[in-house]
């Protein structure tokens, strides 16, 4: 009996106890609760999978895109493309939208914390295509902002943010207790 009872146990354990490392070049990064993962998903959006908001474009690359992983249909959240600075993936991943596509990467998995299929892809590829690098944030940012160009990294010249500095102060608190922070701190 209590055989049979861990049996199910274990067979109706979660998503988080499988390894998807089998076969993955990806690259760690020393971040915590991260583990090599590979694996085969359909590219989708989230809006579209919880609330049935569907886009043919999944958004167009102003939506998050999830994966829905094929090996036990998990909702993951590609939330960071394989470049140095932690930049979004959609622009590496919503190409993909509505197709089934193999990614190579790190998920990060600590149900303590709240961390459930959070991923980094570094790499995808569609069916039967050949493997990309997930490094194309930078060069998409650059294209949408031509007039942003200069030294220094991206969000030193994004218009958004130099909006919503110009708007609410870089503490997000008014310009006033910008200067009265500043004025006490340095």
């Amino acid at each position: 009996m209590i055989r049979l009872a861990m049996i199910a146990a274990l067979a109706a354990a979660p998503a988080l106890a499988q390894d998807f490392s089998e076969g993955s070049e990806a690259r760690e990064w020393g971040l915590y609760a991260e583990q090599k993962a590979r694996f085969t998903a359909v590219v989708s959006d989230p809006l579209c999978e919880l609330a049935g908001d569907c886009t043919d474009d999944c958004g167009g690359g102003r939506r998050q895109v999830v994966l829905i992983r094929t090996a036990d249909n998990a909702m993951v959240f590609p939330l960071k493309n394989a470049q140095s600075a932690f930049n979004g993936a959609v622009a590496d991943v919503a190409p993909f939208c509505g197709q089934t596509v193999e990614v190579d990467g790190l998920l990060i998995e600590d149900p303590e914390i709240g961390a459930t299929n959070v991923y980094l892809v570094q790499r995808i590829r569609p069916e039967g295509g050949a493997w990309q690098a997930a490094n194309i944030w930078t060069d998409d940012w650059a294209a949408k902002n031509p007039d942003a160009s200069g030294k220094g990294p991206w969000f030193r010249r994004d218009p958004r943010i130099l909006g919503e500095i110009e708007k609410e102060g870089y503490l997000g608190l008014g310009k006033e207790i910008d200067e009265a922070f500043i004025a006490d701190w340095f």
